[in-house]
């Protein structure tokens, strides 16, 4: 599923959009320059489902004239297609909403700090907007994860909720790229994770069918079994230690640091980082994250037993790519 241009407006008129046939990966062009080129790309393929439920985004100029923003939105649940659409189109404008109500109270000498603060600020407001939705959407046993990263001059806040994962390609001293996860995927296999769950009541365990796969489940019910445990979302969960707080963490830029690549865990199940990190690296930004999903893709079509997952992939380059690639 590829990338068209599309003449429609998204919430400003004076940005541009790109976005795939079922817009479920989109490019916005916030620049003031209107400089032509991509510093990165969007790609999303259905799996085995009848219609691809993630979506990811892409927007230059967020923020500033020379800032990024990069997320991938990963679904679950029978109305969790719908959520991640609403978190690909709100949370951007949240984010800058609470960065600016931060930045006004504060004097604005870390920056990095405000936008910690407002991605947690703006991940929870994202999670009450789909809460006072209720009457009219079931977000009790569906939700979605979420990864973003914010770039601001040589700066990434990265945000992570649930078990989508981004990473950074960078290059090692003797010019060899090397893979750096930035993000932790929150799953009920982590300790830290399982303990916050079962301090609220809630259960974790796998079904003896699937034993590599924990989930976490209500006190007395086997039910729901979610995989993550993070996420919007999932409110019959959240008085039992699922949460929509993400986890923050900030990278400082240097010169060796190439790239920057978030995917959901369809691509995950079936590429290392180092894989990805390698395709990434042999690719131009504007194809890179159709490469990524083409690779999961064919390692998905090596297991006929398994069912594929929706795939989706957002990523942006830092410095300038060797013209022979």
């Amino acid at each position: 599923m590829g990338i068209c241009m599309s003449c429609a407006s998204y919430s400003n008129p004076d940005e541009s959009i790109i976005h795939d046939t079922y817009e479920n990966a989109v490019i916005i062009d916030s620049r003031s320059d209107r400089t032509p080129s991509l510093i990165g790309s969007v790609y999303s393929q259905k799996g085995d489902k009848a219609t691809n439920q993630d979506s990811s985004i892409l927007q230059q100029g967020f923020a500033m004239n020379d800032g990024a923003l990069c997320g991938v939105f990963d679904e679950h649940g029978m109305n969790g297609h719908v959520a991640s659409i609403l978190v690909r189109e709100l949370l951007p404008s949240l984010l800058l909403d609470q960065k600016k109500s931060i930045s006004s109270s504060t004097d604005g000498n870390d920056y990095v700090e405000e936008w910690s603060k407002a991605c947690v600020g703006a991940y929870q407001v994202m999670d009450d907007e789909l809460k006072s939705r209720r009457e009219n959407l079931d977000f009790s046993c569906s939700g979605t994860t979420s990864v973003t990263v914010i770039k601001q001059g040589e700066d990434l806040v990265i945000a992570n909720l649930g078990d989508s994962r981004a990473v950074l390609g960078t290059s090692s001293d003797n010019g060899e790229f090397m893979a750096v996860q930035l993000t932790t995927d929150l799953k009920p296999s982590v300790i830290e994770e399982a303990e916050r769950i079962r301090s609220r009541r809630g259960r974790v365990f796998a079904l003896q069918r699937e034993a590599h796969i924990e989930r976490v489940w209500l006190p007395n019910e086997d039910y729901p079994g979610l995989a993550m445990t993070r996420a919007f979302g999932d409110f019959e969960l959240k008085d039992y230690g699922i949460i929509a707080t993400p986890q923050i963490s900030h990278h400082h830029l240097n010169i060796k640091d190439k790239f920057v690549v978030l995917a959901s865990d369809g691509v995950w199940d079936m590429l290392s980082n180092d894989q990805v990190v390698s395709i990434m690296s042999s690719s131009r930004p504007e194809t890179a994250a159709k490469a990524v999903v083409e690779a999961a893709v064919a390692g998905w079509k090596r297991f006929p037993h398994l069912k594929m997952d929706d795939i989706s992939v957002s990523c942006m380059f830092f410095h300038e790519i060797p013209q022979n690639l």
